[in-house]
């Protein structure tokens, strides 16, 4: 048996030499300063070791410590072996959601009445847990990072367009030096509401750190690795729009995410078990209640500590970066090929977008938000529209058309009228005839053209009599004019006395079209 306080080797080496001097134990405690007790424990191992004085002298401190105060072995009695036999099942249990350390004791205890106290339960699990997990010590920067994943378990809410009771995800975020934190409930875990929190959260934080630290969560990472993990473009787009870094969390390695992880289990604790169970609320209800937990939360003092969160919040909210100055608008990704009439169609709105009529047939990458569309060739940005949001209508940028197209789309009545002024009243009248004629004005306007087009041909002034000889008959059309023209109507010498043009109310000039 040993001593129960362990001496020096030195010390040792000098009960060996004066016992084996026949000196008694009492005289060597009292030369020694130490009691009579220990004095006789390291004479009776001394006997236990079956050796010489000479052959215990020659060893080195190390050795002869070895020999005098050999490994304790865990399992030193009964009671300790039943306790390291529960930890491992323990330590499976404390996975799960609200388990404690408490709750495993009276469990413990009611297998074991006869076991070990409270007190000493928890200083042997403590030794048990550094051994078998021994866990590394993340130095945080203020500033630094922070540190996102969305809870296990869910919080139930009522939908207020349906009506339905549905089960909310709960987002968790907290900066790592300061360890303020930010809760969130949100319908889904999608890319979509994981970026609307994480965004949340550094309105909430009321800045921004040097890089956000997921969890490999689906709506983060499309691919995890330890060496250069894939991270959602969209994702990615929101981190470039704040300039924060992305650093998802290494798989399999709890250290990354503990303080999230704890920050998960603090919620429970302090939030979930505070949500009424008998009143269900909607999710901005929801919310609000869970933002005045949080601040509870947050004000607490810190275990140990004479601040709270809140406190060193306000003193790392200087190294934290200034949030963007407008917010991130979720751009959705699509592929989509141009069609021949130099459109794009987003299945979304049932809308068409126009791009340069050189891409017709090339597939583009089409990249939109609530408010932009935008569409890329080979990552360059060849189209930019406003978001219309109005089914099987066209936005069309009048560049994007070829030239023969874009002249069409200037036609109209006012376009008409103008041209045939610049010739003669009498043309504009005609023409303005031939657009009150249809019930629609564009069903005129090829008819307007190719009257038009024969003062090219044959000549202004034959132009203005075709169109009095036809005036005259009362026909308004192209193919008149053309007849007219082709039989060389308008060169009669005895011209029929011309009607005078009509002026009165009824008669609709370029005005009207305008």
């Amino acid at each position: 048996m040993m001593a129960n306080k362990t001496i020096s080797m030195s010390n040792v080496r000098q009960i060996i030499k004066l016992y084996c001097q026949t000196i008694g134990k009492r005289k060597i405690a009292e030369r020694l300063g130490m009691s009579k007790h220990t004095v006789k424990l390291y004479i009776d191992q001394f006997h236990s070791l079956q050796t010489t004085k000479d052959e215990l002298l020659k060893l080195t401190d190390f050795e002869l410590n070895k020999l005098f105060h050999p490994p304790k072995d865990i399992l030193v009695n009964e009671r300790l072996k039943q306790l390291y036999d529960f930890f491992p099942e323990m330590e499976k249990q404390l996975r799960r959601r609200g388990m404690t350390v408490a709750i495993q004791y009276r469990e413990f205890k009611s297998l074991h009445p006869e076991a070990y106290g409270e007190t000493s339960f928890y200083c042997y699990y403590g030794q048990w847990r550094k051994k078998i997990n021994p866990t590394m010590h993340i130095e945080h920067k203020v500033g630094d990072k922070m540190y996102v994943d969305f809870a296990g378990a869910t919080l139930p809410y009522v939908d207020v367009d349906t009506g339905e009771v549905k089960n909310a995800q709960v987002f968790v975020a907290i900066l790592g030096w300061s360890q303020y934190a930010y809760v969130e409930a949100m319908p889904s875990q999608t890319v979509e509401d994981f970026i609307a929190a994480c965004e949340n959260a550094l309105h909430y934080f009321r800045g921004v750190p040097l890089a956000i630290v997921p969890d490999n969560l689906k709506s983060a990472v499309i691919k995890a690795s330890s060496y250069e993990p894939i991270v959602n473009e969209n994702f990615k787009a929101f981190a470039e729009h704040y300039g924060v870094a992305i650093l998802p969390a290494r798989s399999r390695k709890p250290q990354d995410k503990a303080l999230v992880e704890n920050m998960v289990k603090l919620s429970y604790k302090n939030i979930y078990t505070n949500i009424p169970e008998n009143h269900i609320m909607n999710l901005s209800e929801l919310n609000s209640h869970i933002r005045q937990l949080l601040a509870n939360h947050n004000n607490n003092n810190l275990t140990g500590k004479e601040c709270s969160r809140t406190d060193q919040w306000i003193m790392e909210l200087s190294s934290l970066h200034p949030l963007a100055e407008t917010k991130y608008e979720m751009r959705k990704i699509k592929q989509v090929t141009v069609m021949k009439n130099g459109h794009i169609y987003l299945n979304e709105d049932q809308h068409y977008y126009s791009v340069p009529y050189e891409l017709i047939g090339k597939k583009l990458k089409l990249q939109y938000s609530r408010s932009v569309v935008e569409l890329y060739h080979q990552y360059e940005l060849v189209a930019a529209h406003k978001r219309i949001r109005s089914p099987h209508n066209y936005t069309t940028e009048p560049s994007h058309m070829p030239p023969q197209h874009r002249f069409v789309t200037e036609w109209s009545p006012a376009f008409f009228i103008e041209k045939a002024k610049q010739i003669d009243p009498v043309v504009e009248y005609y023409i303005s005839q031939v657009l009150a004629k249809k019930q629609h004005p564009e069903q005129a306007y090829k008819s307007c053209m190719g009257i038009l087009s024969f003062a090219k041909r044959v000549g202004n002034a034959r132009l203005i009599k075709a169109c009095k000889r036809a005036h005259e008959i009362g026909y308004y059309n192209y193919k008149i004019i053309e007849d007219i023209l082709k039989n060389n109507l308008d060169k009669n010498e005895e011209e029929p006395e011309t009607a005078p043009m009509p002026e009165h109310d009824n008669i609709r000039g370029s005005h009207y079209y305008q």
